[in-house]
């Protein structure tokens, strides 16, 4: 695959967590989590997008979301669990982005805000029709997704890049 193929960053936040005593990282998705993510899934299937790669943080909450969505799919992706992902600044985000392979095309990654929310919003220097400012008031609820389309490589993906193609929430 050349480097100037089209690719796409798919930008997941995780589905609805829960408010317990354990610790943030070990927190589980709530009852409405459990429903939202592979609705997400399905909604993922029916864009026509089946990623090469998921980059998923390694908390409770993004690992069952990827593991209600990813059956849902026509073809399970390969899946990377990165600790660097949990509570990571846009900066660490684009940084991981510029170290994936020049063989991936379509990418996802399933995060938390309000990293995810920054990512998708930075990296989009355009969008179809009303779909940044949509994405902008919604302010990227649980489950969210965010579909980024960019010519180059991964190591050039920066601030502005790409162009935001489809936004999808499940109660937005």
């Amino acid at each position: 695959m050349s480097s100037e193929s089209t690719r796409r960053i798919v930008v997941f936040r995780h589905a609805k967590a829960e408010w317990s005593d354990v610790d943030d990282h070990e927190r589980p998705l709530a009852d409405r989590g459990r429903k939202d993510a592979p609705v997400a899934g399905r909604w993922l299937a029916g864009s026509g997008i089946n990623p090469d790669l998921a980059m998923c943080s390694t908390s409770a909450r993004t690992r069952e979301t990827w593991k209600l969505a990813v059956p849902e799919l026509s073809e399970r992706p390969r899946t990377v669990y990165e600790e660097r992902m949990y509570e990571a600044s846009l900066g660490e985000l684009i940084a991981l982005l510029n170290e994936v392979s020049d063989e991936v095309q379509d990418l996802v990654m399933i995060g938390h805000n309000p990293g995810m929310h920054a990512l998708a919003d930075a990296l989009a220097g355009e969008s179809e029709g009303d779909l940044l400012p949509r994405m902008n008031r919604a302010g990227f609820p649980t489950s969210a997704i965010a579909v980024l389309a960019f010519t180059g490589s991964w190591k050039a993906v920066e601030h502005g890049v790409g162009k935001l193609v489809a936004f999808w929430a499940p109660h937005a």
